[in-house]
């Protein structure tokens, strides 16, 4: 039993997580290398590795001629009889070769296609590690910004982290540790390649799970998420528990689950509002922290008419208009917001059928007549 070569074959599965049958294929190639340089063809030559023992053995499967012309893959009929009498013209007799006869270049060159083997069997491992992260968050420590990237250690690898994915206005200095979503790995021949992100919406998502035990465990689901990376993100949650108040799981007491995630994006602002399957009211629950008079919404254009009170007209579009566009995005709608000043002299009111009074406006009726959507397709076809 060869027990040095097969101890260190043990070591490198355990340290690399190269598995022994891989190494013992390279050992075997290797072999087949060193004959090809130091015989000029390996056509004929066996190589086996005893996966147990370790043991190897190199065989040349000679051809039994009348007269040798080429040593290396003939012998004579007389030499073949002096192994086994039973040898005849054109028999096959194996040969055993041994290795320590290979010259040194036949020896680097055995030893070059081994690295080789191990560097390749090292990168597959890397890349089925690091696949398997694909979609989820990681943690890596800021190395440097080359101007184009910032790269993060990730561990084994570096994570690039491209500026289109970096949040504007986040300075990241080196050695700070930071959460990431990993959002490509690619196979690449110097090893994998990982493309991560600050600025993806599901880094977001996947922070909840991490900080909040009802979204880890389904009881709290995130229905949607829009985001504009560090400014504000808007996020819809359900509870699948009517015990369970969704948005106060995901803000914790005193905030404290949010905030963990707010200081990990350093001061992103995060909107939590309740899901709903009725457009009209999960859009009025998007435009918070806005008031709502009434939500027109037409499902099969996905398009939606909002009408507020005129002191909540700036507040519902929000600065630069991100509180429409982030709600928006969030419904999959396009909002068009209308003050109720602007309402009234439309005429939108009496389309809508609500006998509008201002202030004191039946405010059941309103709702009931604001999302009652059969009766507004009824009115608008």
């Amino acid at each position: 039993m060869n027990t040095e070569l097969s101890e260190a074959l043990d070591l490198l599965e355990k340290e690399k997580g190269i598995s022994k049958q891989s190494l013992i294929e390279a050992i075997e190639l290797s072999l087949q290398t060193a004959c090809k340089n130091h015989f000029g063809s390996a056509d004929n030559v066996r190589v086996t590795v005893d996966p147990v023992t370790c043991d190897y053995s190199v065989i040349a499967d000679k051809t039994v001629v009348e007269e040798v012309s080429d040593k290396n893959t003939e012998i004579s009929l007389a030499d073949a009889r002096m192994i086994d009498p039973g040898y005849t013209l054109g028999s096959i007799v194996p040969i055993p070769v041994d290795s320590k006869s290979f010259g040194r270049i036949a020896t680097q060159n055995a030893k070059g296609v081994i690295v080789q083997k191990i560097r390749e069997e090292e990168r597959k491992v890397l890349y089925k590690e690091y696949y398997s992260m694909e979609k989820e968050i990681v943690t890596g420590t800021v190395e440097r910004d080359t101007g184009r990237s910032v790269i993060v250690n990730l561990g084994k690898v570096d994570g690039y982290l491209a500026e289109n994915e970096q949040i504007k206005g986040e300075t990241l200095v080196p050695n700070e540790r930071i959460k990431v979503y990993v959002v490509e790995v690619r196979d690449m021949p110097r090893g994998p390649r990982v493309m991560i992100s600050r600025t993806h919406p599901e880094l977001v998502k996947r922070l909840f799970e991490d900080e909040v035990a009802e979204v880890r465990d389904g009881t709290v689901e995130i229905k949607a998420i829009a985001r504009e990376a560090g400014s504000r993100t808007k996020m819809a949650v359900v509870s699948n528990d009517p015990d369970v108040d969704p948005v106060g799981a995901c803000v914790g007491l005193n905030g404290s689950r949010v905030n963990a995630i707010v200081d990990e994006l350093h001061g992103e602002k995060i909107d939590i509002i309740n899901y709903d399957e009725n457009p009209a009211y999960l859009i009025e629950n998007a435009l918070s922290p806005a008031k709502v008079i009434a939500v027109i919404a037409d499902q099969d254009n996905k398009e939606a008419m909002v009408i507020v009170p005129d002191n909540q007209l700036s507040l519902a579009i929000g600065k630069e208009g991100q509180n429409a566009r982030l709600s928006a995005k969030l419904t999959g709608y396009k909002i068009d917001i209308k003050s109720e000043s602007q309402a009234q002299e439309q005429g939108i009111f009496d389309e809508m059928g609500i006998d509008y009074q201002g202030e004191n406006v039946d405010e059941e009726y309103a709702e009931d007549a604001a999302y009652d959507e059969t009766a507004q397709e009824g009115e608008n076809e």
